[in-house]
Formats: structure tokens, sequence, C-alpha cells
């Protein structure tokens, strides 16, 4: 096993998590979403961009080795 089998499924939970807390943020509406649900939705598109990185090293790391 190398860094990338624990570096994967971290880097997706934070994604659904971020995601969950900006659905959230929305639905519910208020001071809380107008503050919030356009930081989150901003903070999980940047946690997917890490996401595909992270996959991309994975993919590039194991077929070079």
């Amino acid at each position: 096993m190398d860094i990338f089998s624990y570096l994967i499924p971290l880097a997706l939970g934070a994604v659904a998590i971020v995601l969950a807390f900006g659905i959230y943020a929305l639905f519910r509406g208020g001071d809380f979403g107008r503050s919030y649900s356009n930081k989150l939705m901003r903070l999980r598109v940047v946690m997917q961009a890490l996401a595909i990185a992270i996959l991309m090293g994975a993919v590039w790391w194991r077929t070079r080795h």
C-alpha cells in the first residue's frame, strides 16, 4: 500500500462533507445561507480539483512503478 491508498478516500470524503454542508447551507437560507452557501460551494470546487489531482497522481505513480 502506498500513500495514495489513504489520500484518495480522504480527498473523496472531504469533497462529500463540504458538499453536504454546502447543500445544507443552501436549503437552510436566511443569514446563514447567504453567508456560507456560496463560500462552501467554492470550497467544494477547490476540493474536487484537489481530489482529481490526487487521483491523477495515483494513476501516474502506479503506472510508473
